[in-house]
């Protein structure tokens, strides 16, 4: 229950008779000064109110206790009425919505495209949805909404269209941040972090995005699963990744997955679809992923991850054939074979040896004999993708542990981690 003293709003708790008292406060009948219940007609309390105020504090603080009360009997009688009109669930998605819909952008990009004579033409892109994380103009979204683009603008809920810039991307978890200048007098809507570690299957989501070009989308569902690796491409798997049945469509990339108290726990990313369209199966990075990197990004435009200094080559069965004819047999089938390890690099001070015998297979030249590597800091590697899943988090300097074969004996060295930035090419 909601009393009101000299313009303050004070919320207590009441019995049952409250709740007819919250009616005729939500109908304007009633106003309740601490201390007494006497009926007072809003007019002569505003002006008792105002009277106090300008007598103690000035005429600008009476003015601010006449918008607070007023301020006050709006929100009584929208929760009265959300109160009386829907559930409780209903609540949750209308609050979260009201709050936050103006937090989420629209991003709309152009490209660059070569005409028939050969000359650069500007067209339309795509476009995708974005994250307002900082007042300053801070957009958290997909590095492929905004990959390529010539140009990048964000539209707000307001109708304003910002040009905008890309302050960092890092194409391995599919995160970029954009900066645009606010304009003059706004007062942008932020939408706060949550927690991704502590979501549970079977929790209720909410998806906020731009599907189709349709602004600020309201969508529903659960999450239906955690820790879902996915392979973006030949060298890249997002882990953790949450999936979840709330209808995500394109132009929806880059907005926010929300829990039902507004905070983000995930980034939508992608969609499973044999169609095209939403079939309930999405994906969205895991927020404790972007909120590990966006300091970075903005700090450095790039996320520096630590790498281990040395040539790796993915066992297959042609090869392990070649080692087995050769007297190279191997006592594990699955993991990386250290072709070269750089002389002088973290990986050779370890001890991790390279090979010795050039091998062509296509118009590849790598060397066997060397060592096999089958864990890394404690994730086990059989392909290129798990040796960058498994770096994906180390900076340099990170210590961690690399178990490799050789020959029959399984050794585990501790490798630092060099500048992976400086050693490969992203």
């Amino acid at each position: 229950m909601r009393l009101y003293s000299r313009g303050q709003l004070i919320l207590v708790g009441a019995g049952g008779i409250v709740l007819a008292l919250l009616l005729a406060l939500g109908l304007g009948i009633l106003r309740l000064p601490l201390g007494q219940a006497s009926a007072v007609r809003p007019a002569e309390l505003l002006a008792s109110d105002a009277s106090e105020a300008a007598a103690s504090r000035g005429g600008s603080t009476a003015a601010a206790g006449r918008e607070a009360v007023l301020a006050g009997e709006v929100q009584l009688g929208r929760d009265a009425q959300l109160a009386s009109e829907y559930s409780q669930d209903e609540r949750e998605n209308i609050d979260v919505y009201e709050r936050l819909n103006e937090g989420v952008v629209n991003i709309t990009t152009e490209v660059v495209a070569i005409n028939w004579f050969m000359e650069p033409v500007p067209q339309d892109g795509g476009s995708g949805s974005g994250s307002i994380i900082d007042a300053r103009g801070y957009v958290l979204t997909n590095n492929h909404v905004v990959k390529d683009a010539y140009k990048l603008f964000v539209n707000l809920a307001d109708g304003q269209r910002c040009e905008a810039k890309v302050v960092g991307v890092d194409p391995e978890n599919d995160l970029a941040v954009l900066k645009f200048e606010p304009p003059k007098g706004a007062r942008l809507t932020v939408v706060p972090y949550g927690d991704s570690t502590r979501l549970k299957v079977g929790q209720k989501v909410l998806a906020i995005g731009n599907p189709f070009g349709l602004e600020r989308t309201l969508t529903r569902g659960i999450v239906s699963g955690l820790g879902r690796p996915v392979q973006k491409d030949e060298r890249t798997i997002i882990r953790d990744m949450i999936q979840t049945d709330a209808s995500i469509n394109p132009g929806n990339s880059g907005g926010p997955l929300l829990n039902s108290r507004g905070e983000i726990i995930g980034i939508n990313t992608m969609i499973y679809t044999p169609s095209g369209g939403s079939v309930g199966v999405g994906f969205a990075v895991p927020v404790n992923t972007a909120k590990r990197i966006v300091p970075d990004l903005i700090k450095d435009g790039m996320v520096k991850r630590g790498w281990i200094e040395m040539e790796p080559v993915q066992l297959f069965p042609e090869l392990l054939d070649y080692m087995k004819q050769n007297g190279y047999a191997a006592a594990v089938d699955k993991g990386l074979l250290v072709s070269q390890a750089k002389k002088g690099g973290n990986a050779d001070r370890a001890g991790v040896r390279g090979g010795g015998t050039a091998v062509r297979y296509g118009r590849s030249v790598f060397y066997v004999g060397g060592d096999i590597i089958t864990a890394v800091d404690g994730m086990k590697v059989s392909t290129m993708a798990d040796l960058y899943s498994a770096l994906e988090d180390n900076k340099p300097g990170d210590r961690v542990a690399v178990e490799y074969w050789r020959g029959g004996k399984r050794v585990v060295a501790e490798v630092v981690l060099a500048d992976r930035s400086k050693y490969t090419k992203e």
